[in-house]
């Protein structure tokens, strides 16, 4: 039995966090490495949040507990999961929890710059929520580089293609081929 192992994409809105983790598993199918992906914004995606639940961090945990007891039955062992904040501290006992005990995390922080995220998120941003990701992003991103451990691996975006920053996030979890 293979101890469970998440890698866990955090970072800013616009900075790519999902766009990275389909690239990278798809550079983990290409190399045989069994893995699932979660966008751990879907794991709390509802409204308006559980009485006593108010930043859905509980129903977060269950439903990750549930879809990763779903796959570990299929025998996967590894996690690509991506939230904006997965990668800080704080979030290693709910994915212990989760996952099971003598989980080994890997974290990425991606990183861009005040107009990079904001033109990733002006090209995917059509409603009335432009301005609020904006703010939202630039303030997570403050937090985010002051908050994440010193385990968490910085990986620029800037100017860089997904094939590249997915390459070098799939060499930090030493997956492929395994």
């Amino acid at each position: 039995m293979h101890r469970p192992e998440a890698l866990l994409i955090g970072g800013r809105a616009g900075v790519g966090k999902t766009t990275v983790a389909w690239e990278v598993s798809a550079l983990l199918d290409a190399a045989g490495a069994a893995h699932a992906v979660v966008d751990g914004d879907f794991m709390g995606a509802v409204r308006p949040a559980p009485d006593g639940d108010p930043d859905r961090s509980l129903i977060t945990e269950r439903n990750l507990t549930a879809v990763w007891a779903n796959y570990a039955e299929l025998g996967l062992h590894r996690l690509v999961y991506t939230n904006t904040v997965s990668v800080l501290a704080g979030s290693a006992p709910m994915f212990e929890r989760a996952m099971g005990a003598g989980l080994r995390c890997v974290r990425v922080l991606l990183t861009a710059s005040d107009t990079t995220a904001a033109e990733r998120l002006a090209g995917r941003e059509t409603g009335s929520g432009l301005e609020r990701e904006l703010l939202n992003s630039a303030r997570k991103a403050r937090l985010l580089d002051a908050q994440a451990p010193p385990d968490a691996v910085r990986v620029a975006t800037d100017g860089r293609s997904v094939v590249d920053i997915a390459a070098r996030v799939v060499a930090l979890t030493g997956w492929a081929g395994t």
